[in-house]
């Protein structure tokens, strides 16, 4: 096969700052619904465009008031709901860099992300995020002001309400020109990612950035003011946060889900037109139409049959026929109707990011007339580099490289990017930014990829350890190997799930004292096999080992375990000379194991 080693497109992308894309989308649609929240199943809230900039103001007004200035860094602590956005603009139109946090991170994690970034104030959304800001002040020397969007018992906190209750100081015309007076290259925002060693790094992402991102990917996704969607990615991650700009720009209605356990519910009441996702749900998806039984189970298997001979079809831009039209018609009217009903009825296409979509899913999902855009990037390039298009779409790839953005691969397979949107860098570590950005504006993303001769773009491999799961979230293995490494029922242990949903790690215990453990506990075996096999050893294991990691997010903790009665050594390959674990040939020839450990979980998720 041809393949390119450089790939370009020089369409050019003026530069502006997200402050200019906020009061050009409140002149265009003023009156129309930006944000909408359900606040129950028959109740859903909108706020205008022009209402999004009273508050907008309000906001900044807010964060004067409480001697927030030009260049602080604010912090947002929150689920996403429209107080997000709204917090997010009034610190940009101040001046203020926004350093968003996933609400899901721990008490010490925040901790260091607040120290390090020396956040002046945080917005939360609850009284346990109130609670947890809280208890990692007791780690910093000076305790942040604490906003909460819901009431809350939490001391010297203040609510949102209140917060807005700030008259202006300056009139609207001096808020806007004062909004204005930012620079494309002034940062914008810090965004926390854990890096190879588990240590946070922060990524500073200008104005320009993420603006010249959005009209980018504008000029290449057909999203216009008709459009609604919906946003359920967290927005600390940037994929979702910059996906929301693009929407707010050009008129979409934005809609929040009340919470992830009612998405499914609110997704229907909703019903977006663009959803931009992660692999996890169309795999959640997916999982939850093949999990029928009996009759039912047989009727979407022939289903998925006829689509899968219509996708060859289409793909090969061919539309069936005859017998073949005719069955597909009632296959998507028994089998694929319900599943486009139960992503609301109205959707033109999915996007997909935040890490590898498994080709097998995107070509279920284009055979029953969903489309999904598979794109590529990482939070150093705010995010997007590339991504499929309806005119431009190959299944297994993350498309073309989008407008002024260059694509290259260096000799060892790694993919470079040069664009507007790659980083200033990270925030306090110049040299680190000096090991991934190179004198010529090459960023080195540490992923190993192809370019085939139509210039679309394939991840092949990832060149460092990190695991990014399903979900899109980064793992560093290494700081929960090494205190897992740490119990006395562990010789040896390796994190794994890249590509996967979560985590798993692979063990080999120490037998002689869980053999000393199993003995008391009247267990008997003639094998390691079998004493590993052993139901209350297995319980037992995942008992001592998941109880040790109560202090690491939820999405670093592995949910699944296999004992292993063979030790990683030098012999068998899958030790290096220095002792290190090779993890590619320890997954590659395990790759049994881990299957298992996958495909034993039921399929969670109804459709």
């Amino acid at each position: 096969m041809t393949t390119l080693h450089y790939v370009a497109d020089d369409t050019p992308v003026p530069e502006s700052t997200l402050t200019d894309l906020f009061f050009e989308a409140v002149d265009r649609f003023g009156g129309a619904p930006a944000f909408q929240r359900l606040e129950s199943e028959s109740s859903v809230v909108d706020i205008s465009y022009d209402e999004a900039l009273e508050r907008v103001r309000r906001v900044s007004a807010g964060l004067v008031s409480r001697g927030i200035e030009r260049g602080d860094r604010v912090a947002i602590l929150s689920e996403n709901r429209p107080e997000w956005a709204l917090a997010d603009y009034g610190c940009l139109c101040s001046g203020v860099i926004v350093v968003p946090i996933y609400p899901t991170l721990t008490a010490s994690q925040l901790a260091y992300i607040l120290g390090d970034s020396e956040a002046r104030l945080v917005f939360v959304s609850s009284q346990e995020q109130a609670e947890k800001v809280i208890e990692a002040a007791a780690d910093l020397p000076t305790t942040p002001q604490v906003v909460t969007f819901d009431s809350t018992t939490v001391l010297d906190t203040v609510p949102w309400s209140l917060f807005l209750d700030v008259e202006p100081e300056i009139d609207a015309v001096a808020f806007r020109a004062d909004a204005l007076g930012a620079q494309p290259h002034d940062v914008a925002t810090v965004l926390y990612t854990s890096g190879t060693t588990g240590q946070p790094k922060g990524v500073m992402l200008t104005h320009n950035n993420v603006a010249s991102n959005v009209r980018a990917s504008c000029m290449i996704l057909p999203i216009g003011n008709a459009d609604n969607t919906f946003s359920f990615l967290p927005l600390s991650h940037i994929l979702q946060r910059m996906v929301d700009y693009l929407f707010f720009w050009t008129g979409c209605t934005i809609g929040y889900p009340r919470s992830l356990e009612t998405l499914i519910v609110d997704l229907k009441k909703l019903e977006p037109t663009v959803v931009v996702s992660v692999p996890r749900i169309y795999e959640k998806i997916y999982n939850g139409v093949m999990a029928a039984e009996g009759l039912k189970k047989r009727l979407i298997e022939w289903a998925a049959g006829v689509a899968d001979r219509v996708a060859d079809l289409r793909l090969d831009g061919k539309e069936a026929s005859g017998l073949l039209a005719l069955k597909y018609s009632v296959a998507d009217k028994l089998v694929f109707s319900k599943v486009k009903t139960a992503v609301g009825g109205r959707l033109r296409f999915f996007v997909s990011g935040g890490g590898p979509l498994a080709p097998s899913l995107n070509r279920f999902f284009y055979s029953i007339g969903l489309t999904i855009l598979e794109g590529y990037g990482l939070t150093e390039t705010s995010p997007v580099t590339n991504v499929n298009t309806v005119e431009n779409f190959r299944i297994g790839s993350v498309g073309k490289p989008i407008p002024s953005t260059e694509v290259k691969i260096a000799e060892d397979g790694e993919i470079l990017i040069r664009g507007p949107q790659v980083m200033k860098g990270y925030y306090k570590k110049p040299e680190l930014t000096a090991e991934v950005i190179d004198a010529e504006g090459w960023f080195a993303t540490g992923d190993i990829g192809e370019i085939d001769a139509d210039g679309f773009l394939s991840i092949t491999d990832r060149k460092k350890d990190i695991i990014v799961t399903a979900g899109g979230k980064n793992v560093a293995p290494q700081p929960v190997e090494n205190l897992l490494a740490t119990h006395g029922l562990v010789e040896q242990v390796v994190m794994v799930g890249d590509r996967r949903k979560h985590p798993s790690i692979l063990v080999v215990p120490a037998f002689g004292p869980l053999e000393s453990w199993a003995r008391g506990e009247g267990i008997s075996w003639s094998s390691r096999g079998e004493l590993l096999a052993d139901p209350a050893v297995v319980d037992h294991m995942e008992s001592q080992l998941f109880g040790m990691l109560g202090a690491f997010a939820s999405y670093e903790q592995p949910k699944k375990l296999a004992l292993l009665d063979e030790e990683f050594t030098v012999e068998n390959g899958m030790l290096t000379p220095t002792l290190k674990v090779k993890r590619r040939v320890v997954q590659e020839k395990l790759d049994a194991v881990i299957d298992r450990l996958y495909s034993e979980e039921a399929a969670d998720c109804d459709v």
